[in-house]
């Protein structure tokens, strides 16, 4: 059995720092934006990360779409920027349902793009009165003849302003379905969303009678939140691999100022109760990479199979990252108190990290689901109804 990523994944991730090291200077301006930085996209552009978001039949690195190595450039990308962080994610994100259920039409024409950089994505989900909640949903696809309007809003949503397409979960009669609403499209506006403690590009989409094509459909009519749950499948093992990079980051911060910073005589390293939270962080975030790493690699053959262990990852990942980052903040005292320092700016990273793509506490009820349902299988007693 061997834990190490195989050196596939070790290039990988060598090309997500070279990456990283250019933004780097950026970082502290572009984590503070709510509009796209056009440094920060330029290099993300020019890197071809972006390959990894889409199959290589358009214009994609691999065959399929590739869970751990998502995971681990994410890991990279964020530790130094969470803008560069979301842009790459939010390229698989926003154009998952495509690659999965698109038309062909749909496919050549944007997944080539979306694999350059040259056009940013979006996934329209969320909504003023449905976050978690997403069968209630209002956003609604009208049939006008043999097309469509589409009627209402959608809230927070990642690119916002920014992307050249949404994918929109809306609600079609008795179901629900996903369409394809390119960002020129008339009758669709975008507010910025108001600031949020850790900024990145965010908007308020209204949709007053945009005129949907049938054409614009993606997959089935009524499929639409099939489509939705694979999107999760595929990237919520991400958001862990993204959480340890700002664990891991907040570590090194903590451990550079503890090995250089001297109090009672001695440095704070050799003080038992810091050395005590650096090494808990250490094994802590040990412990949520090997597990992230197993359930990415569970989710590149099978992500819906896969998914409790993806959620299982992205939850202890998360809260591992939020207990570093608060331990960090200790061990530097007032240093990581300092406005637009690392450390701060990980700190307000952390925290969203837990509400992101399933919150903690709706993670955990699907975990028990799944195991309560694991164990009663396997003892052959049914569930109580």
């Amino acid at each position: 059995m061997d834990f190490a990523l195989s050196p596939l994944y070790v290039e990988l991730q060598e090309e997500a720092r070279a990456v990283a090291r250019a933004v780097e200077p950026m970082a502290v301006e572009a984590d503070g934006m709510s509009t796209l930085h056009d440094g920060v996209a330029a290099a993300l552009r020019a890197s071809r990360l972006c390959e990894l978001l889409v199959p290589e039949s358009h214009g994609g690195r691999f065959e399929r779409l590739d869970p751990l190595a998502i995971a681990v450039v994410r890991e990279v990308l964020m530790g130094t920027s969470s803008h560069l962080d979301s842009l790459f994610a939010l390229q698989g994100i926003g154009s998952y349902a495509i690659t999965q259920a698109g038309s062909v039409e749909q496919r050549e024409d944007w997944l080539p793009r979306v694999a350059t950089g040259e056009v940013l994505a979006a996934l329209g989900l969320t909504e003023p009165v449905a976050g978690s909640d997403l069968k209630n949903i209002t956003t609604e696809l009208v049939p006008q003849g043999e097309d469509f309007v589409l009627r209402g809003e959608k809230a927070f949503i990642s690119n916002g302003g920014a992307a050249g397409f949404y994918s929109v979960l809306a609600r079609d009669g008795g179901g629900h379905t996903m369409v394809l609403v390119p960002a020129d499209s008339p009758g669709l506006s975008v507010t910025p969303t108001p600031e949020i403690a850790a900024p990145h590009i965010l908007g308020d989409l209204t949709f007053e009678d945009v005129p949907v094509p049938a054409s614009a459909v993606i997959g089935v009519r009524g499929d639409g939140f099939s489509y939705v749950l694979a999107t999760l499948a595929m990237f919520r093992v991400s958001v862990a691999g993204a959480s340890l990079g700002l664990g891991e980051a907040a570590l090194r911060e903590a451990a550079r100022h503890a090995g250089t910073r001297e109090q009672f005589g001695r440095p704070l390293a050799r003080q038992g109760a810091i050395a005590e939270m650096l090494a808990d962080s250490w094994a802590e975030l040990e412990a949520a990479r090997l597990l992230t790493y197993r359930a990415a690699s569970l989710a590149r053959e099978d992500p819906a199979a896969a998914l409790h262990h993806s959620s299982a990852a992205k939850l202890l990942a998360s809260e591992t990252a939020g207990k570093v980052v608060d331990r960090a903040v200790q061990v530097m005292g007032r240093w990581g108190l300092l406005r637009d320092s690392k450390i701060e700016r990980l700190t307000r990273q952390a925290r969203p990290m837990r509400i992101y793509e399933g919150g903690s506490q709706v993670l955990r009820l699907g975990i028990a689901r799944e195991v309560v349902q694991d164990v009663l299988r396997e003892t052959g007693t049914e569930a109580v109804r």
